[in-house]
């Protein structure tokens, strides 16, 4: 009999003493955790700024179609002033560099408002994509033309 085997040499030359008396492995995983997660970091971070991009870009197509709606409502019942400054009160500072298009349709009285999509936040720059909003409300002066 030769004594232990070869397996079990090798296992024993991996654990290594340390001077508190605990044995460990020389090959550990520790903190392989924070290198993985130091990893991902990015990837996290990417993801998150594209899903507020995505939800920035549906609040400001929310914000057009309100403001057309207002704007629409407004100019059926002023006329063309009223409906600009409708647009324009309803959208706060960030948007208010907005196309606002008023005019008169037969019955309907039509206002299309339309926005660029900020990169990240309102007021820094945009992302070179415009959205439309478009509203209409039965026109009132219709009985003054």
């Amino acid at each position: 009999m030769r004594g232990p085997g070869r397996s079990v040499r090798r296992a024993a030359r991996r654990l290594v003493r340390r001077r508190t008396g605990t044995v460990r492995r020389r090959y550990d995983d520790r903190g392989q955790a924070a290198i993985e997660f130091t990893g991902t970091i990015p990837v996290i971070l990417l993801t998150i700024g594209l899903l507020w991009q995505a939800a920035l870009t549906g609040y400001t197509f929310s914000l057009a179609g309100n403001a057309a709606d207002e704007a629409a409502r407004a100019g059926a019942v002023g006329g063309g002033g009223a409906c600009d400054a409708a647009a324009r009160r309803t959208l706060s500072g960030s948007w208010g560099a907005a196309g606002v298009d008023c005019r008169s349709d037969g019955d309907l009285y039509r206002a299309t408002v339309e926005l660029r999509v900020p990169a990240f936040f309102p007021g820094g720059g945009d992302i070179g994509l415009t959205l439309t909003g478009e509203g209409a409300a039965l026109d009132e002066r219709a009985g003054e033309r």
